[in-house]
């Protein structure tokens, strides 16, 4: 059984695929933080935004592998004239995801997008990746897709990740009290050193989930 905090469907706010609509599918759980406030000041990673604790959220719960790809490909509009588009995130979803749900989510015909911290391998049956590392954690994933930093992080330098086999580099403004000096310093950074791309978290500019 999968623990599932929330399943919805919506608009991907980041990354890559900003602007393409996706489900997405939260699992509960992580590697890096409880998702307690009372534990996150001593948790490796201090800055999440994201609620994953629980399984109260829109059709959160325990499920089955052919449960979870059902209700999942149920959310996907019946005219959408395009490959439907699932993104498997959390907490940290490779602590639940694996060969037989990429197996269930691949019958209905899901290409699979994963936003992982890159702490845990990925499997290869994954359609894209989507890495995130964060500093102070493990970093196990050498290569993907896309390599995400959230920016800026104490004790993470960005140029120990230039050299790594991905095919596109994001930096994302740390989302905290500095947001507007985070904007600047990762502009200035991306113009710079033009292998990295500006990633805005448009789904909270424009209000959607």
């Amino acid at each position: 059984m999968y623990s599932v905090k929330e399943i919805y469907y919506t608009i991907q706010g980041e990354g890559f695929y900003t602007g393409r609509s996706a489900v997405f599918l939260r699992f509960s759980g992580c590697n890096l933080w409880s998702g307690l406030e009372k534990d996150r000041s001593n948790a490796i990673c201090q800055f999440c935004d994201t609620d994953f604790w629980g399984m109260d959220g829109d059709n959160g719960g325990r499920y089955t592998a052919e449960q979870l790809a059902e209700v999942c490909y149920s959310l996907w509009p019946t005219n959408g004239q395009t490959t439907p588009f699932i993104v498997c995130t959390g907490g940290e979803p490779l602590l639940q995801l694996d060969a037989q749900l990429i197996d269930c989510l691949h019958q209905k015909g899901f290409y699979i997008a994963i936003e992982t911290n890159g702490t845990l391998p990925i499997p290869e049956q994954i359609d894209w990746s989507c890495v995130s590392p964060k500093a102070n954690a493990e970093f196990a994933v050498k290569k993907g897709n896309e390599l995400k930093i959230v920016f800026p992080q104490a004790g993470l330098n960005i140029e120990d990740f230039e050299g790594l086999d991905f095919d596109h580099y994001f930096l994302q403004p740390m989302d905290n009290q500095d947001l507007d000096q985070n904007i600047k310093l990762c502009i200035s950074i991306c113009t710079q050193r033009p292998k990295w791309k500006l990633s805005l978290q448009t789904h909270k500019i424009i209000g959607i989930p």
